[in-house]
């Protein structure tokens, strides 16, 4: 009855976040279970907005809390059994609550993200919170291994730190595909930007400077437009931001320096 009430409210706890992503549109492909909780696997590649990925992060702790308050309602009226209520009222708190570290893949990890993304570029938001989930994954295991010598394994904590670790081993590695999936899919973001109208950032280089690099520049929430300077420090050319994702891609020219694009 535990396992089948654990794997219940884990259940709702997704369902939260796949009716969150697909209000907004999102593609969900799937919800996985695990042994220790479950993972929906949603298609963005950093395209959706940084407000949307929180709210869908949160719409499963909510679901948790949600369930606790009904839980504590039923128990007030003496319709369920108190020992259940109590287990049922934990189980959800040590869900909401595991799932809020700042570790990805985890609820936590992405609301960081999201967070990350408002102050710095999206290469760099990447990194941050990839080498801070190592980093807090590593740690877990530590804690999980600390009392072998005098208490044992706890084997829960281990299973999950090494689960987490290699998740982002794996999203390290991959860091350059994931940011390559970004630019690619950030013409549909731009396209979106400029329908509505507003205000776009600039960046400002010297003329030297690769197109790939300029790229690592862009953030997630705004269109550029890049101001590319001579060593005298004179505008030479004003260049938005498609025109260097073209020339990445489809000219096949990472490398070269972005004065090359108006000489």
């Amino acid at each position: 009855m535990e396992l089948l009430t654990l794997f219940g409210i884990v259940i709702i706890h997704e369902l939260g976040h796949v009716v969150a992503a697909r209000y907004y549109g999102w593609e969900v492909i799937e919800v996985q279970l695990l042994p220790f909780g479950g993972v929906a696997v949603i298609e963005e590649q950093g395209t959706v907005t940084a407000w949307e990925e929180i709210v869908v992060a949160l719409a499963g702790p909510l679901q948790n809390a949600l369930m606790i308050i009904a839980a504590l309602l039923m128990k007030s009226t003496a319709l369920w059994n108190d020992g259940w209520v109590d287990y049922f009222v934990q189980a959800n708190m040590w869900i909401a609550l595991f799932n809020l570290i700042p570790v990805l893949p985890l609820d936590g990890g992405k609301v960081l993200q999201a967070i990350v993304s408002f102050r710095t570029s999206y290469y760099n938001t990447l990194k941050i919170t990839i080498w801070t989930s190592l980093v807090m994954s590593g740690s877990l295991l530590t804690v999980s291994v600390y009392n072998y010598p005098v208490g044992g394994l706890n084997l829960n904590l281990l299973v999950i730190a090494i689960f987490l670790l290699a998740t982002n081993w794996y999203s390290y590695r991959n860091l350059n595909y994931k940011f390559v999936r970004f630019l690619i899919n950030r013409s549909s973001r731009a396209d979106k930007i400029l329908s509505q109208g507003g205000l776009a950032q600039p960046i400002v280089v010297l003329g030297d400077l690769s197109i790939a690099d300029i790229t690592k520049m862009f953030r997630r929430e705004k269109y550029h437009l890049i101001y590319v300077l001579n060593e005298n420090g004179i505008i030479q050319a004003v260049i938005p931001e498609h025109r260097l994702i073209r020339d990445l891609f489809i000219e096949r020219r990472p490398i070269s320096a972005v004065s090359e694009l108006f000489m």
